[in-house]
């Protein structure tokens, strides 16, 4: 699915905070980001969404603060019944940072992935609870490229549900360190003020995302599709969410706090493929256990990770 301009998306869609990042990267072509991206689901897209085992959504809480959550079910749990509507379901959780927050409709992004055939697909929107799942009415539905997305199938059926438990904390214990840091793929979750929510992928060789600090992280922003749509957020609003997976135990780890992207070309030199640098400050953390019922094998790192410093 390639981003289509349609003259009634023009107005509405500019994001300010994407152009603004776009330009100061070097990328001019206009159009490009939220202002070509269609609102409906093609029916290439529906397809996909329909042999989905996981999704990844973005959302604020009643506070603000910006998370990331999973939602996994069997394949047919998401569906688009209509080129406007998706329908999921699933909800966050008990323990999760999102959990009862769609009572009352709110922006969302969701991100769909495939590990397997390193395919995602972003949808963006309004949602609230229907039931036992989520409905969301989509204003932004595109496809991503697959760079950065290590291959990983599911093993067997789900395991067997559990109660699950939750932790929270105002930073990342020793253990929850060595996790983060020794991840190949985490989520990202932003908002901005009357552009909505967004769900993003981010990947690389284990190590690339490294400890700073007590409660800092930071990773390398490598080259993409430019269209800027968690920065373009970020630049707006710096409150985002952290999502890191347990893959083969089904635990979460979710984080939240605020974002800042460093230009500095001397040390983005420092680290490999990086185009620049992002700074996460921690300001809470919530780990849950049981909180994805599928186990993961881990398959192929993806070639187009860059090495990771020592």
């Amino acid at each position: 699915m390639t981003p289509v301009m349609t003259p009634e998306m023009t107005h509405e869609m500019t994001h300010e905070g994407e152009t603004a990042v776009q330009r100061r990267a070097g990328f001019t072509r206009s159009g490009w980001g939220s202002a070509g991206v269609r609102a409906f689901v093609p029916a290439v897209a529906a397809e996909f969404l329909a042999r989905q085992r996981l999704l990844v959504i973005a959302a604020a809480d009643a506070g603000g603060a910006v998370w990331a959550s999973p939602l996994a079910g069997p394949p047919g749990f998401a569906a688009a019944p209509d080129e406007r509507t998706v329908t999921v379901d699933r909800l966050p959780v008990a323990g999760d940072p999102l959990a009862g927050r769609f009572d009352e409709e709110r922006d969302i992004g969701m991100l769909a992935l495939e590990p397997g055939s390193r395919k995602r697909m972003r949808v963006n929107g309004r949602a609230r609870r229907d039931g036992s799942g989520l409905v969301v009415r989509t204003e932004q539905v595109y496809a991503n490229c697959p760079k950065y997305i290590q291959t990983r199938t599911p093993a067997g059926d789900d395991a067997p549900a559990k109660p699950v438990a939750a932790t929270w904390s105002e930073q990342p214990d020793d253990g929850q360190l060595r996790w983060i840091t020794g991840a190949d793929t985490f989520f990202v979750a932003t908002r901005a003020p009357g552009k909505g929510a967004d769900a993003s992928h981010r990947g690389g060789a284990p190590g690339f995302v490294r400890a700073t600090g007590a409660r800092r992280l930071s990773w390398p922003d490598y080259v993409g599709n430019a269209m800027f749509m968690t920065l373009g957020n970020l630049e707006l609003d710096p409150r985002c969410g952290l999502l890191f997976l347990d893959w083969e135990g089904g635990r979460a780890l979710h984080l939240t706090g605020r974002a800042r992207v460093d230009w500095d070309p001397e040390r983005a030199a420092g680290v490999p493929g990086a185009q620049r640098l992002v700074d996460f400050d921690v300001e809470q953390v919530v780990e849950v256990a049981g909180a994805v019922p599928q186990r993961w094998t881990f398959g192929a790192y993806s070639r187009f990770n860059p090495p990771v410093a020592p």
